[in-house]
């Protein structure tokens, strides 16, 4: 299984990510993270649970920018799956993440915090809102792939 969350947001105050999502974490066989970590301890906090593919945020401090690329393809339980924090105006958005990861079968993104699953040119588009600020979303959220198809969980 493979996690997806973001813009986590840590640390802030008393904030901490939700116990369910820290089981699916702890189960998950890699993490894949969208971005606004913020720091780099909440990095090597994901790091101690499971193998973690990200990218840096907007909201990211420099020394995590450093570290994460914009962009970034991978591997991962035979998909390739593309990952960038923010995919612009909802204008267009899909169009142009199919045309950034032209070779992907799952693309994820963040930065609006608003949870999203559609099936696009054959593949996946998630965002899998955040766990920790919920912003406009009904609900706290991530998502998980299983057997290759994606699915909100709202925590």
């Amino acid at each position: 299984m493979i996690a997806i969350l973001g813009d986590t947001h840590l640390p802030r105050g008393s904030r901490r990510l939700p116990d369910r999502c820290l089981a699916l974490l702890r189960a998950a066989t890699c993490i894949v993270h969208t971005g606004d970590l913020v720091s780099v301890a909440a990095l090597e906090e994901l790091e101690r649970l499971a193998p973690v593919h990200a990218v840096h945020g907007n909201a990211d401090e420099p020394a995590v920018r450093e570290r994460l690329p914009a962009r970034l393809a991978v591997d991962l339980e035979g998909q390739r799956v593309g990952v960038v924090h923010d995919a612009g105006p909802r204008t267009g958005r899909h169009a142009r993440l199919r045309n950034w990861f032209l070779d992907c079968d799952l693309i994820v993104y963040g930065h609006s915090h608003l949870p999203e699953l559609e099936r696009v040119d054959g593949g996946w588009i998630v965002n899998p809102g955040s766990p920790t600020e919920r912003r406009r979303s009904p609900a706290r959220s991530m998502a998980i792939v299983e057997g290759g198809k994606p699915r909100i969980v709202e925590l």
